[in-house]
């Protein structure tokens, strides 16, 4: 992460000098800024027929958060708004630079505190490939994985919270909040059920992933299993022999019939895994990780309720 760091440090700099304003023509609205989609579409859903409220994505360009760099606008727009939402792992450290250099204190919802205790450490599981990026920098330090929205049990903890913190701080909609959050929270609670249901008695609780696995939270909450080529925040995209082999052998003893990738992935681990195996003819399945969403995903009716009801089709599949 140095590098980010750096380029951060390099960006602040006419900032804090006063080269560039931080200001900006002062309205009646009531701004949030989300950095990534899921927290963007639960707000979403909160903040219908509030008046004087405004909403903007910050990383909406189909950029992964994990190599996201802001721009002297984005820093602006997180220093002007009123409420920031932002997820808290290793890739948002530029995020609390950007709080820390602040002259104003800023109201800010971070959903790894959010979590507390409830966040789960990032495992290198058997078989899988490590951390690149000098091993995070600090091998003493424990990480943990900030892929917290692949829940749709913390979903509803963070719409519950996030309603909670705009009825502080912005009251004057906060009927509206609460009839909204309790409206939207149901039809969390639902799809957490269709989860249960779906995955309750399958052929095999075990996923295989030849590509990362962002989805610790998701398996922890329905008692699932999983092998995969990289971590969730790996920045690799070529496994080693030694993890093909590994991933192969799983194939063959697990009868895993789907090879499960992400959204964007160019499937060439899957293929590998599925020309190395006995039978040769595993189906190589998508699932989308809402990391990459782009403004234009959202202007076409994307959201975070039918991109996870869409991942269950696909585990579902992948499990039977």
């Amino acid at each position: 992460m140095k590098y980010r760091k750096i380029f951060l440090a390099l960006i602040c700099a006419p900032l804090l000098l006063g080269v560039v304003s931080c200001s900006s023509p002062s309205d009646n609205n009531f701004k949030i800024v989300s950095t990534v989609f899921p927290q963007y579409d639960w707000t979403k859903n909160i903040i219908e027929g509030a008046e004087n409220v405004t909403l903007n994505m910050l990383i909406n360009t189909g950029v992964d958060l994990h190599s996201y760099q802001p721009s002297v606008k984005d820093i602006n727009t997180i220093r002007n708004s009123d409420l920031l939402i932002y997820v808290g792992g290793e890739s948002d450290e530029w995020v609390d630079d950007v709080i820390n250099s602040s002259d104003k204190q800023l109201n800010t919802i971070n959903l790894m505190d959010v979590l507390g205790d409830a966040k789960i450490e990032e495992e290198l599981k058997e078989g899988m490939e490590g951390h690149d990026e000098e091993e995070h920098d600090h091998e003493e330090e424990v990480e943990y994985d900030e892929h917290v929205w692949l829940s749709v049990k913390n979903a509803a903890i963070f719409s519950n919270f996030i309603a909670s913190k705009l009825k502080e701080l912005n009251s004057e909609n906060a009927s509206v909040y609460e009839t909204n959050v309790a409206s939207y929270v149901t039809e969390l609670t639902a799809l957490d059920q269709k989860y249960e249901a779906a995955l309750k008695d399958t052929r095999t609780n075990t996923l295989l992933f030849g590509d990362r696995f962002p989805f610790r939270y998701l398996v922890e909450d329905y008692d699932l299993d999983y092998y995969a080529a990289f971590i969730g925040c790996s920045a690799e995209s070529e496994a080693s022999f030694e993890t093909i082999s590994f991933l192969v052998n799983k194939v063959n003893e697990l009868d895993i019939r789907v090879i499960l990738t992400l959204e964007g992935s160019s499937k060439q681990i899957a293929n590998t895994i599925k020309q190395n195996s006995n039978s040769k003819d595993q189906r190589i399945l998508e699932v989308n990780s809402l990391q990459s969403i782009t403004k234009n995903d959202v202007e076409k009716g994307k959201n975070y309720i039918s991109i996870m009801d869409a991942n269950l089709d696909v585990f579902t599949e992948a499990l039977a």
